[in-house]
């Protein structure tokens, strides 16, 4: 994650943010195992250094796909080029509205042509082997009320009041709202990538400095706390845990230096020195 560091660290204010916005971008396929071309890379590098725009960038990662077989890249570099490009283009508007609307909307900007469902409910249940719970996965919501516990939980954060709340408690609340609306599992697909920058521009309304190195440096940690967040199993003695994603979020918004490994949070894992 190192394409951007010089314009992070040395560059103008607007390099600056730009080079954060397209690290994050880029480092969020990471949480599907997906890694972007040095083409959309260098594509980025010319919108960081304002010779053109993130939309130019689009159409030119658009042409080439058209032009280009992706299995020349394999099968998902189209997918992880056009979603990261999109994600940068998200993440660069200053607007926002906290609604159920603005998440899938979020969801269908992301992924419009990578998936069939972009934007839409899932209308079949899922389940998912992590490797974090040694194969078992989490248990989402069902299809037949996922708009009913999507608008649910928003209208519960909407109301919920901050006031008195220590910044830590907070932020602690904040990681909750983040991890309901990501258990429900409300897309096929896309799932992570879409709550991940729904948080950010959630985040920003409360005046958090989002725009650093965490989600891009930790998108997979981010994705493996989630699920150890909605993961119970008491036969094996598992019990779903916050602890994880407080970390996180501590380090994000608080400017903790919480250590963050993935083998931490694999059940049954044993480090002596945690």
């Amino acid at each position: 994650m190192n394409d951007f560091e010089e314009y992070i660290r040395q560059g103008e204010p607007d390099q600056k943010e730009k080079g954060y916005i397209w690290q994050t971008a880029i480092g969020l396929q990471a949480v599907d195992g997906l890694k972007p071309s040095a083409y959309l890379i260098e594509n980025a590098r010319q919108n960081i250094e304002g010779n053109i725009t993130i939309a130019e960038v689009k159409y030119l990662i658009d042409s080439y796909y058209e032009q280009n077989s992706a299995k020349t890249h394999g099968d998902r570099t189209e997918e992880a080029d056009k979603v990261a490009a999109r994600i940068a283009e998200v993440l660069s508007e200053k607007t926002f509205s906290f609604s159920p609307i603005e998440y899938i909307n979020i969801h269908k900007r992301l992924f419009e042509g990578s998936y069939k469902h972009a934007g839409k409910i899932r209308d079949y249940d899922i389940s998912k082997a992590e490797w974090v719970l040694n194969g078992e996965s989490v248990m989402y919501a069902s299809m037949h009320n996922l708009r009913d516990v999507l608008e649910y939980d928003f209208r519960e954060e909407k109301i919920f009041s901050y006031k008195g709340l220590s910044r830590r408690e907070s932020v602690e609340h904040i990681a909750k709202f983040i991890s309901n609306i990501w258990q429900a599992h409300v897309f096929g697909e896309g799932n992570t990538r879409a709550t991940a920058v729904f948080a950010i521009k959630y985040l920003r309304t409360f005046g958090f400095e989002v725009n650093n190195d965490m989600f891009a440096a930790y998108s997979y940690y981010f994705r493996n706390s989630l699920v150890r967040a909605n993961y119970s199993d008491f036969n094996r003695n598992v019990n779903a845990t916050n602890e994880y994603l407080n970390k996180f979020f501590y380090n994000l918004l608080l400017g903790e230096k919480n250590e963050l490994k993935n083998r931490y949070l694999r059940i049954g894992e044993k480090n002596e020195n945690r």
